[in-house]
């Protein structure tokens, strides 16, 4: 819990903080360039806690971090990272110069666990029970829980109420309202869903399952099979035929020009009547002046739901720190905390996988209700080992298809692809 002393553990009483910046959004640009008194390195640093995080989490982390330090009289590392966190660490905790912490979302796991790079996290019954238990199933891989939750996310339908009023039911309801305000010259895009020249395979998903396709089967206890791998199915080949048909080459719905870097200024200027988008762009679109409301995303008139992927954001403890025992204690006693999990909602509001905040922090924002009402039903993005193979292929099929590439050939080969980097 928090105010316990780590003195006698670590012998140090100082308080700094040191955050070594990762510059010009390059893989290879991780050098140190950060103050206050700490070293850039991971594991072999002075500081007692390394914590390696992303650019957008580094302000609360540090906060965070500072206030551990003061609390048990030790100091604490935030490690800044432009990009690539996953690999990063990985990479890092190889040569023995890890972090003693990771932030990160859950389908990291079975990369880590498989590189001997995450311990199990040790919560007790009762702190478990204080989670949502889709968290908990998020993070928990061959039976073991590898990290402490703080947000669940899903993608929505974010919708221009000035441009349409009503939540579509359809995905052909939704190309219909969109293309007629867009032929009334009150909007250029119907839809700003990010595809870019390498494709979004999980922004896509929801169309893709509702169309017939599936990534992987499920053993008997509900865990992905990945020796029932699906992109190559008939079911996967029709839902990208339907998903083509939104394409460049068909009704100009998906486009490749719209990314993850112009989805909110499109939207949030009033240019897209729909974004199809996270929490995460909760934030940014509160600084606009769109009118907006969310909604599940609609699946195909003829085809299933549209299931999004479940994510699971994440702390991980390194399996090479040299001070494990602070580690556990700040990820299961400290940062389990509920006024730490609110501080965290206010940096960034997703909404909190510890159930007693969700419930205090809905009543003023109501869109985190319906960012998780939306994501009901849907596919735990798989933690899988074997999905490390898979965005790549997948993501630049989708965007071949979505530019007017032949379906079936496309597929089909980014499958085999898969298929024979996972066997």
């Amino acid at each position: 819990m928090r105010g316990r002393s780590w003195k006698a553990l670590v012998g140090s009483v100082a308080v700094t903080m040191a955050v070594s910046a990762c510059g010009g959004g390059s893989e290879t640009d991780g050098e140190a360039a950060g103050g206050g008194g700490g070293t850039g390195g991971g594991g072999g640093g002075e500081a007692d806690l390394t914590i390696m995080v992303d650019a957008e989490r580094t302000p609360i982390m540090e906060t965070l971090g500072q206030q551990f330090g003061e609390e048990n009289g030790v100091t604490v590392e935030v490690q800044s990272i432009a990009e690539n966190v996953q690999s990063q660490f990985v990479t890092a905790a190889q040569a023995g110069e890890g972090p003693d912490i990771v932030m990160g979302a859950h389908d990291w796991i079975g990369n880590f666990v498989q590189n001997g790079a995450i311990d199990p996290i040790q919560l007790s019954p009762e702190q478990t029970a204080e989670f949502n238990p889709l968290a908990i199933e998020g993070v928990t891989f061959n039976g073991q829980v590898y990290g402490v939750p703080f947000a669940v996310e899903n993608v929505v339908l974010f919708r221009n109420t000035d441009l349409a009023p009503e939540a579509p039911s359809t995905i052909e309801d939704l190309v219909a309202t969109g293309q007629a305000v867009v032929a009334e010259g009150r909007a250029s895009e119907v839809l700003a869903l990010p595809v870019g020249e390498v494709g979004d395979p999980y922004h896509i998903y929801p169309l893709f399952t509702s169309g017939g396709g599936y990534l992987f089967g499920e053993n008997p206890d509900g865990s992905y099979d990945p020796a029932d791998f699906g992109l190559g199915s008939p079911g996967s080949v029709e839902a990208f035929q339907k998903i083509g048909a939104l394409g460049e080459t068909g009704a100009g719905v998906l486009k490749r020009s719209i990314t993850g870097e112009n989805i909110v200024n499109l939207f949030g200027g009033g240019d897209a009547v729909y974004m199809l988008s996270g929490p995460w762009n909760l934030a940014p679109l509160a600084e606009t002046d769109v009118p907006f409301e969310i909604s599940p995303v609609p699946g195909f008139a003829d085809g299933g739901p549209a299931r999004p992927f479940v994510g699971v954001q994440a702390m991980y403890v390194a399996s090479g720190s040299d001070n494990k025992t602070l580690a556990q204690e700040f990820a299961t006693n400290y940062f389990t905390n509920p006024e730490i999990a609110q501080q965290l909602f206010e940096a960034d509001p997703r909404p909190p996988a510890l159930t007693a905040v969700l419930e205090a922090v809905q009543a003023d924002n109501p869109l985190v209700a319906q960012v998780l009402a939306a994501g009901e039903g849907g596919d735990i993005l798989p933690a899988i080992p074997e999905m490390q193979a898979v965005f790549d292929p997948m993501g630049k099929a989708e965007a071949a298809v979505i530019g007017g590439a032949d379906v079936p050939s496309t597929i089909t080969s980014a499958a085999q692809t898969i298929s024979d980097a996972i066997n």
